[in-house]
């Protein structure tokens, strides 16, 4: 462990639903020595973890955590695990009186000024917006969200969404008949429900479905095949969820406009990445009929750093009066 002086460093943490990652930042900037992960089922909340975490260490000038779920009036709510978590926890456990809590996908949106360029794999180009043009973070991974991220004159605002909640888009015959089966066998036809990992399977059971004998498949061994072309339906899925991110993403840009860039991060996103130019990603999210000219403005980049969502707590941190 190397020792740093905590009245120049902040503590920050991604919580997932099964992991989080625990690191110091001086500034924007993550001590890379400093990264811990920590299995969530061996400790019962956050404040155990940082508690663990910060042994040896000493207390810090301030704490900002990133978690998957929504966060409301400083308390989150997280999705998959059943933790507390809220600003007296944050500093109870680590000693700064400086504390956030940010939503995930919030998180990212506040990392996207501070990247390597090295880490961003362009998949469409697009216009300059200028300095203060809008920005959107697009997750895809365990769930699905997006946020919209504005950097104005008096600074960054990423406002928090839970956009995987909503309806599924109905574009196509195809699209109605995969809605109405998230429907029958999940309650409700949510965007999360395929575009995540657990979406993965739905199509494949879906398209299994359609061809007469429902099989379902776990995410990884669907792209494992995708990946080696020994399953007609799994390159048949990777094609759907493709088409559907670029309906999706269009959609979104559309909403929010952000002629900074569209960035995809998590894993599923950079798991399908290689197959989206093949597969239709481009096409589907310029399918806007008599704006389907106007998309060509927004870039999509796909994400590579498995640090941004601790960067960007640093960064708001560091935002932080």
């Amino acid at each position: 462990m190397t020792a740093h002086a905590t009245d120049t460093v902040s503590l920050v943490a991604d919580i997932g639903g099964t992991n989080t990652r625990v690191a110091l930042a001086r500034g924007a900037a993550i001590l890379p020595d400093s990264v811990s992960r920590f299995a969530n089922a061996e400790h019962d909340g956050l404040g155990a973890v940082l508690r663990r975490y910060l042994a040896g260490r000493g207390d810090v000038v301030g704490a900002c955590v990133a978690v998957a779920g929504p966060v409301h009036d400083g308390r989150a709510t997280l999705t998959n695990l059943d933790w507390a978590i809220d600003r007296a926890t944050l500093s109870a456990a680590t000693g700064a009186t400086k504390v956030s809590i940010l939503n995930d996908l919030q998180a990212q949106g506040h990392a996207l000024d501070h990247l390597d360029q090295a880490k961003l794999r362009v998949l469409l180009t697009g216009g300059d917006g200028g300095p203060h043009a809008a920005k959107l973070v697009i997750g895809v991974g365990t769930g699905f969200n997006a946020a919209p991220v504005y950097n104005t004159e008096t600074g960054r605002y990423v406002p928090p969404a839970e956009a995987g909640h909503t309806n599924l888009p109905i574009r196509t015959d195809d699209d109605l008949r995969l809605s109405r089966f998230v429907q029958e066998t999940h309650g409700f036809p949510a965007i999360e429900d395929v575009l995540s990992g657990r979406g993965i399977t739905h199509v494949y059971s879906w398209l299994s479905s359609e061809a007469g004998a429902r099989r379902d498949l776990a995410p990884a061994d669907i792209m494992t095949a995708l990946s080696d072309g020994s399953d007609a339906l799994a390159m048949e899925t990777g094609r759907v969820i493709a088409r559907m991110l670029g309906t999706v993403a269009g959609n979104l840009a559309l909403n929010t406009l952000p002629f900074g860039g569209i960035y995809l991060v998590g894993g599923v996103a950079r798991a399908i990445t290689p197959y989206l130019a093949e597969f239709g990603f481009g096409s589907a999210f310029r399918d806007k009929g008599r704006f389907a000219d106007f998309m060509d403005q927004f870039a999509v980049s796909v994400v590579e750093d498995d640090y941004a969502a601790l960067t960007g707590c640093a960064c708001h941190l560091a935002d932080l009066p």
